[in-house]
């Protein structure tokens, strides 16, 4: 299944169980020619990278290996050249197969909790995606006619089911605090900002003790730490940067009643057909205490291009840049990883809302300026 691909590069420590020294992977291969290789992959602890640990061989539509038990776990997946991959969790327990050579992504492992857990994950989010591909093809058909109220009602549905699906992820991380797929998933969810750094924080303590300790888990931990320092709430963090004119400018002063950071570039188009909407909120409320400073990840060599934006879409306010394009210093303390990304501060420099476009950030900012 695809779903675990992306995650495959984390390792974690798990305790040994049982007496025996070894435990069985045996299974059905349905559909496959005597003599087929299967490879079993294993992901390196230290590389974070798969490699090949042994090779089972397909004898009357069957196979088995045993192979030691450890307390050094990771993901491991069966693959069959070209047609896919089987993932599994070793659990120093008795696992069993059953694969499908017509259907590789429909192939699954059972025998522990783990891989029953992540069994029942696939089987729903494969229904979420089926549930997704439905309204997405009545949606062409509604464009086609240019049928526009259904449109915009498969648009509600299909959020509905995003928002289904994604509290159906927190609840299996809350409910599978023992499960390595746990971690990747809040992982997965994270860096898709599916998760908060308040919520990731509380789904990394509802864990099992040793998957805390594991290295992925620290470097998540890390990453929380960063997203919570420019999160709602927090403080924002203190930086300074030049201006167009070449002096350097610090955002504590530029802070008004109210004030945005405003983080984009010449080179985006989002960001510059967002402008227009944020000239038109600075103008009309600047004078009651809004005040801007917008930070530029812009290129190095790009500064003309930089302040030609500026001029060009009117934007009568703070400027500062690096000139540092995605490796910004100041995006990155504030987890910048797509712009436009605005901050709404207030006199005290404290982040009270975030990412507010168009018509939601006149509605938040006159809410605020009466």
């Amino acid at each position: 299944m695809r779903v675990i691909f992306s995650l495959l590069t984390v390792t974690f420590l798990v305790a040994c169980q049982g007496d025996s020294n070894t435990y069985t992977l045996s299974g059905t291969a349905q559909g496959f020619e005597d003599g087929t290789n299967i490879l079993v992959n294993q992901i390196n602890p230290v590389t974070n990278q798969p490699s090949v640990i042994d090779t089972i061989i397909v004898t009357n539509g069957a196979f088995t290996a045993s192979y030691p038990k450890t307390d050094m776990a990771t993901v491991n997946y069966l693959s069959v050249g070209q047609q896919g991959n089987v993932a599994y969790f070793p659990e120093n327990k008795d696992l069993q197969v059953t694969m499908y050579k017509d259907s590789i992504q429909a192939s699954y492992v059972t025998g522990s909790p783990q891989n029953e857990a992540y069994r029942d994950f696939v089987n729903a989010v494969t229904k979420f995606g089926q549930r997704k591909q439905d309204v997405s093809s009545r949606y062409r058909i509604a464009q086609q006619q240019q049928d526009g109220m259904l449109a915009k009602q498969l648009q509600e549905e299909n959020a509905k089911i995003l928002e289904e699906e994604t509290e159906y992820k927190k609840k299996f991380i809350a409910e599978n605090g023992n499960s390595l797929f746990s971690v990747m998933l809040i992982s997965e969810m994270l860096n898709k900002k599916q998760l908060t750094s308040i919520e990731a924080k509380a789904a990394m303590d509802g864990l099992d003790e040793k998957l805390k300790e594991s290295t992925t888990a620290v470097k998540i931990k890390t990453t929380i730490d960063s997203m919570s320092a420019a999160d709602i709430g927090a403080k924002a963090p203190e930086f300074s940067a030049k201006t167009p004119e070449g002096n350097e400018l610090a955002l504590s002063e530029t802070l008004g009643k109210y004030t945005i950071i405003d983080f984009w570039a010449s080179w985006c188009k989002p960001c510059r057909r967002e402008n227009p909407n944020v000239v038109k909120v600075y103008e009309k409320y600047h004078d009651k205490g809004l005040n801007i400073i917008s930070v530029s990840l812009d290129r190095q060599g790009h500064k003309e291009r930089w302040i030609k934006a500026i001029a060009d879409d009117n934007m009568d306010w703070y400027h500062v840049s690096n000139l540092q394009f995605w490796q910004d210093p100041i995006a990155k303390q504030y987890s910048v990883r797509s712009i436009p990304a605005t901050f709404l501060l207030d006199e005290n420099g404290i982040i009270i809302d975030k990412n507010l476009r168009g018509a939601a950030l006149e509605a938040k900012i006159a809410s605020l300026l009466k």
